[in-house]
C-alpha cells in the first residue's frame, strides 16, 4: 500500500553538524545528531504481538534492512507495548550493536538486560530524568499513556517521549506513544525550540476509546505548536493496522490541520518508508 525508498542517512556516522532522520516505519527512526546514531522504539519483526501467528502485521517492510544500520550509539524505548517494545528486536541489537547504550524509562532496564544489553550500558529514567551519551544530552518527558504486555502488569513500567539536544545546539524531539496532554509546552520551555519533533499521529479511531492514548492529527498539530518545533515529522501512521481508522487516513488530516493551523508548508515533512530528511 505505501511504497518505500532508499535511505540516505550517513554511513557510519553524519558529521557533527549535520542532522538526520530516518524513517524505519511505525515509531522506528534512526536519528543522526552531533556525530551519534540513535535509535527509537526498535522494531524489525513481522507482527506487533507476542506470538508469531497472530496478532498485527506489518504492512510495510522496514525501511532500513536490519543489516544496514550503522554502528549505534544509542537505543531509546518508550514503552513496552509490543509495537514498541519487541523482544527479537532487542536480542538482534544487543547482539550486533554491543557498544550501544540504551535508555528506557523506569521498569524496563531487566527487559533489555535478559535480552543481552549489558547492564552498564542501560540508563533508566523518570520523566524529567536525563543521561548524557558522549556529546548529546537525553531527557525523559511526560507522555499520557499506559504500559502492559499482559495480563495484571498494567502500568508495572513508565512510558515517555525523548528530548534530544546535542552540544551543537540541534534539537529533536521523539514523542514516542502519547494522547494530547497539558505538558508539551513545559517540555517545549525546557528543551525547545526543536529543530524537528517526531510527532505521533494515528491509532486513533474510536475516539471515545483512544482519545486518552493517542493523539489524532488535529492533536498532533496543536501538540507540536506548544513545542515550538521547526519541523513535525508524523509517525506511529502506515505501517501495522492498529485502529479503526483507515490506514491511509492519518497524514490527510495532519495535513489538512497544518495548513488550517497556518504554518509554512515547509515545516510538515511526511516521509515514505525509509527515506531521510536531511536539516
Amino acid at each position: 500500500m505505501f511504497a518505500g525508498v532508499q535511505p540516505a542517512f550517513v554511513t557510519p556516522r553524519a558529521t557533527l553538524s549535520r542532522l538526520t532522520v530516518t524513517w524505519v516505519g511505525h515509531s522506528s527512526l534512526l536519528i543522526q545528531l552531533n556525530g551519534l546514531n540513535i535509535l527509537t522504539d526498535p522494531m524489525w519483526s513481522e507482527r506487533a504481538s507476542p506470538v508469531p501467528f497472530a496478532g498485527p502485521r506489518r504492512w510495510v517492510v522496514p525501511g532500513i534492512a536490519f543489516d544496514d544500520l550503522p554502528p549505534l550509539d544509542v537505543v531509546v524505548e518508550s514503552h513496552n507495548h509490543y509495537d514498541h517494545l519487541d523482544s527479537k528486536t532487542v536480542r538482534r541489537l544487543a547482539r550486533a550493536h554491543p557498544q550501544a547504550s540504551w535508555i528506557v524509562p523506569l521498569g524496563l532496564a531487566s527487559f533489555v538486560q535478559q535480552r543481552g544489553a549489558p547492564a552498564d550500558a542501560v540508563a533508566e529514567l523518570d520523566w524529567w530524568g536525563e543521561k548524557k551519551v558522549g556529546p548529546v544530552r537525553i531527557g525523559a518527558t511526560p507522555a499520557q499513556h499506559f504500559s502492559s504486555r499482559g495480563f495484571g502488569d498494567r502500568g508495572d513500567t513508565l512510558w515517555c517521549g525523548f528530548a534530544f539536544v546535542g552540544a551543537n545546539g540541534q534539537r529533536v524531539y521523539f514523542a514516542g506513544d502519547s494522547g494530547y496532554h497539558p505538558e508539551f509546552g513545559a517540555i517545549g520551555e525546557r528543551y525547545g525550540p526543536f529543530d524537528v519533533a517526531l510527532m505521533p499521529i494515528g491509532a486513533y479511531e474510536p475516539r471515545w476509546f483512544m482519545r486518552y492514548l493517542h493523539m489524532n492529527p488535529e492533536e498532533a498539530v496543536a501538540a507540536f505548536r506548544a513545542l515550538h518545533g521547526r519541523v513535525m515529522v508524523p509517525i506511529h501512521w502506515g505501517t501495522f493496522k492498529l485502529t479503526d481508522e483507515a490506514m491511509d487516513e492519518p497524514p490527510i488530516r495532519a495535513r489538512a490541520a497544518w495548513d488550517a493551523a497556518g504554518l509554512p508548508s515547509s515545516g510538515y515533512r511526511q516521509l515514505a518508508h525509509g527515506e531521510t530528511l536531511t536539516l
